[in-house]
């Protein structure tokens, strides 16, 4: 029955199925998959998504260099403008760490618990998609739009005295730099890799410890929420430093959680489905290991003989084991107890 042999790596413990390789070779655990024994295989399966990957940085690269759209800025419209400079409550430097950084750090932990290369690459190749793709997006609009920041006056008028030509148009005599990233409003770059970075963190970790999972367990939810709000945190403060107006951060915020969802429904079910908790390549291996099996040939032509798999307890059901089940370990933690219901 392929449907309970997709949930065999999560159901039992995986002590229980280990694969002896004829001529020597060491033994493998059933339904692990390594980046020693995948990874390989996996990053040349998806090499033209690697490539594509860099073309967005290059991408991304022109598009923070180019010039935008200088937009005409009348004196009547300086009221709005006229805010105060200030530095960066996040500076520039640290949106990359929690964006991109963060979430793979908690891929990585994922990965030492449960050794699925498949979890882990297709995590961090979403996570890049999903914050590359809303950087291009955000700075394609940013340039096209060429909004006005909210301290714009100051930036094109760094002394206070205001020059227009003939057209009422303003004459900055501002650093040229700074002038630049005054037509830069809109949408908010901080706020936008912020949702799509925390945004795909925050889907990761519904679906890993089973939010859905129907038992009530609601303080799951303060686990789900909390890459949220370092986003919202975020994006709020853009606002308070002037950098942007609110629609500014609204609007990016939207864009990056649309991309994270989209990027993470590529790899994983979604949180909810009974599956969620495995990424689509994990279950396609595990019904190749029972097809190959029952047709006796195990994966990759190596002969193979599953020993000791009981079964006595072995109860297929909709919402198996969380993906944080221990490799061989006896004792729960609390956090497996609270997962199971038992507390």
């Amino acid at each position: 029955m392929a449907w309970a042999w997709r949930r065999v790596g999560s159901l039992l413990p995986f002590h229980y199925f280990h694969v002896i390789f004829q001529g020597g070779m060491n033994e493998v655990e059933l339904g692990r998959h390594t980046i020693k024994s995948h990874g390989a295989g996996l990053a040349k399966n998806h090499m033209h998504d690697w490539l594509i990957l860099l073309l967005l940085v290059v991408i991304e690269v022109i598009l923070f260099i180019i010039h935008p759209f200088y937009r005409f800025v009348g004196k009547e419209m300086m009221t709005d403008l006229k805010y105060p400079m200030k530095g960066n409550t996040v500076p520039i430097w640290a949106v990359p760490v929690y964006a991109i950084l963060l979430p793979i750090t908690v891929f990585l932990l994922v990965y030492l618990r449960r050794r699925d290369v498949y979890d882990l690459h297709h995590g961090i190749l979403g996570l890049l998609y999903s914050v590359l793709i809303t950087a291009v997006i955000t700075d394609a609009i940013k340039n096209a739009t060429g909004r006005p920041r909210p301290d714009f006056f100051w930036r094109c008028f760094p002394d206070g005295f205001e020059e227009y030509d003939n057209l009422g148009n303003v004459v900055c005599h501002g650093k040229e730099f700074i002038i630049r990233e005054g037509y830069k409003s809109f949408p908010s770059g901080h706020a936008s890799w912020s949702f799509a970075g925390l945004g795909f963190l925050s889907l990761y970790l519904c679906g890993k410890i089973r939010v859905f999972d129907r038992k009530g367990h609601i303080a799951k939810l303060c686990i789900v929420f909390l890459p949220l709000l370092l986003a919202s945190l975020v994006a709020v403060s853009r606002v308070d430093d002037y950098w942007h107006h609110w629609q500014d951060v609204f609007a990016a915020s939207f864009l990056g959680l649309i991309v994270a969802a989209f990027c993470y429904h590529q790899f994983f079910p979604p949180p909810y489905d009974d599956e969620g908790w495995g990424p689509y390549a994990y279950f396609r291996a595990l019904d190749d290991m029972h097809t190959n099996s029952n047709s006796g040939h195990p994966p990759n032509g190596i002969s193979a003989q599953v020993i000791e798999a009981p079964t006595t307890n072995f109860q297929a059901r909709p919402y198996g084991n969380p993906v944080f089940l221990p490799e061989a370990q006896v004792e729960r933690s609390p956090f497996d107890d609270v997962e199971f219901g038992r507390r």
